[in-house]
């Protein structure tokens, strides 16, 4: 393993103003990306019947999901490797022009493709600003960092989808807007980055990691694959297969490859700290369950409750809520003590509870008892989501928080897009029997309602049928969604487990540049272990950056 780069420039002096200005360009790119996952959601039946790609929908989805989850682990690298400051721009940059290419495509194979590039920046933004969060701020300050971040994806989560709806169904708009918005958005956010991240620029002579990440992206795209085509295509269809062998292989070459590699994308020792596996292996599992959840539960409500897409985003108000109040709540205690595993271990019990809970939902079931469940589910990952970023980047060098927030990252990604398939298949299958009996019991009914099939219920189809068939489909919708998480109760079971093993690392008083030596402390409140002038014994004067937990474990010595 290669030093890490040397600073090119003097140390950069970290006040309080300067950091609050940092923070405000990271939350601004995160919103701009943030905003636009619901807003294309909800827009998103629309858009393909506009450009005729109503049987590959999927895609939409699938292209950004790949390109983001495929970046994740370079953004992390080449961040330690290179600084963060050029790349967060470039990430805020494809995502501006990728926004300018899908508003302006002439047919859905452009969209999609656009889609992706937005995925190629949206990575490198969420990451980029989790690894520069610790970058500036110490461990044991960073949950407060938190509340703000959760509020942002709160706000993204209602607005979204009334901004969406009303771009959508406007005739002086239309759908194209979902995109035209992110453009002055993006502008703003590049200028505000461009003159607020003061972030140090790194040399690096260490050959890049070429066969790494040619390995990793054939790992990343066959395993988003296997998971597409199984979910379309069946389990046991000949593509699946072939892309799960193709997943194995290339899983196992990475590896291979990154055994050797002198800077490799993703350091095998990570692996061989015990923090840093439970804390990467909780955020699977909660990939798995949170993302699982969230992915249908919409569906089900709009179709029992009436409510149009725009207004449904309402719905997850409650979880959004949840996860502020433990996020905030959380912090103030961990700052005092620097303790964080007991909100692990219980935002997992938590989420588990809640998972439990869901597996009572029927066709009765009020829309106050589902807001209740998505509530407790927030809660719980509002103690979770953040703490294992945390306990990742704490149990590792300064010198690879950023590889270490993007492997804990893209672990979860992984679980997000095994959880979203299997759940998805899981509830698909069961929902399109349960509907046809659903239907065959209220044959006269559905025909005068127009509900020829299945496949053309629309939830202002359901609501204008009236009941008794009303009442047959929302309880088919309720008894397809509630036994399949029984599912994932095992997973969360494991995890809490696991949670209970976490080894709770002392949280670090320094900030990440302050331990490499690329930034010193500017005012009294922060705290005070910074790099000290010094001479060594044969007259060299010396920078002595002083060891913190979670910033390696030996003083380094800088000339």
């Amino acid at each position: 393993m290669h030093a890490p780069p040397a600073p090119t420039a003097a140390p950069i002096v970290l006040t309080r103003r300067r950091i609050n200005l940092i923070f405000g360009a990271l939350l601004a790119g995160m919103l701009m990306a943030a905003l636009d996952q619901t807003i294309v959601a909800t827009a998103m039946p629309t858009i393909v019947g506009d450009l005729g790609g109503v049987s590959h929908m999927a895609w939409m989805t699938t292209a950004y999901l790949l390109a983001t989850t495929l970046v994740m682990p370079l953004y992390g690298k080449f961040g330690d490797l290179f600084g963060r400051r050029t790349l967060f721009l470039v990430a805020i940059g494809l995502f501006t022009v990728a926004s300018l290419g899908a508003a302006l495509s002439p047919d859905f194979t452009w969209l999609v493709i656009w889609r992706g590039v937005q995925g190629l920046g949206g990575g490198g933004m969420m990451i980029l600003a989790q690894a520069i969060i610790a970058d500036i701020v110490p461990a044991r300050e960073r949950a407060k960092y938190m509340g703000p971040i959760g509020a942002l994806f709160g706000l993204s989560a209602v607005a979204g989808p009334l901004v969406g709806g009303f771009f959508t169904d406007s005739e002086l708009f239309g759908w194209q807007w979902c995109f035209w918005v992110n453009v002055p958005v993006g502008l703003a956010a590049f200028a505000i980055g461009w003159f607020a991240l003061t972030l140090p620029r790194k040399r690096s002579t260490t050959p890049l990691d070429w066969a790494g990440i040619v390995t990793l992206s054939a790992t990343t795209t066959s395993l988003v694959l296997f998971t597409d085509f199984g979910g379309s295509e069946g389990w046991g269809a000949a593509q699946t297969l072939l892309m799960l062998a193709a997943f194995v292989v290339s899983a196992i070459l990475f590896v291979a490859v990154e055994l050797r590699a002198p800077e490799p994308i993703i350091p095998m020792s990570l692996f061989r700290n015990p923090t840093f596996v439970v804390a990467t292996a909780l955020g699977l599992a909660v990939g798995l369950g949170m993302f699982s959840a969230i992915a249908f539960m919409p569906t089900y409500l709009q179709m029992s409750s009436g409510l149009s897409a725009a207004n449904s985003g309402l719905l997850m108000l409650p979880m959004t809520l949840g996860i502020i109040i433990t996020i905030q709540g959380s912090a103030g205690f961990i700052m005092r003590t620097g303790r964080y595993k007991v909100f692990t271990v219980a935002g997992v019990a938590v989420i588990l509870a809640a998972l439990v809970w869901m597996t009572t939902l029927s066709g009765a079931t009020s829309l106050w008892t589902v807001g209740a469940m998505f509530f407790l589910l927030g809660a719980g990952l509002g103690l979770i989501m953040q703490n294992v970023v945390l306990a990742a980047q704490n149990a590792v060098p300064a010198a690879q928080i950023g590889t270490a927030t993007s492997t804990n990252n893209y672990f979860r990604e992984v679980g997000a897009t095994l959880g979203v398939a299997v759940f998805g298949t899981l509830f698909t299958s069961r929902l399109a029997d349960n509907l046809a009996d659903a239907l065959a019991g209220n044959g006269q009914q559905a025909v005068e309602a127009g509900i020829t099939s299945a496949d053309s219920l629309t939830p202002a189809a359901v609501q204008a049928a009236g009941d008794p068939l009303k009442a047959a489909i929302v309880d088919a919708y309720a008894n397809s969604l509630a036994p399949v998480f029984w599912y994932l109760v095992p997973i969360l079971a494991v995890a809490l487990v696991l949670a209970l093993f976490l080894r709770e690392v002392p949280l670090s008083d320094t900030a990440g540049m302050v331990a490499r030596g690329e930034a010193v402390y500017g005012d009294e409140d922060l705290p005070a272990a910074q790099p000290v002038a010094a001479v060594a014994p044969d007259g060299t004067e010396v920078v002595v950056v002083p060891a913190e937990a979670g910033s390696g474990s030996t003083d380094s010595l800088r000339v």
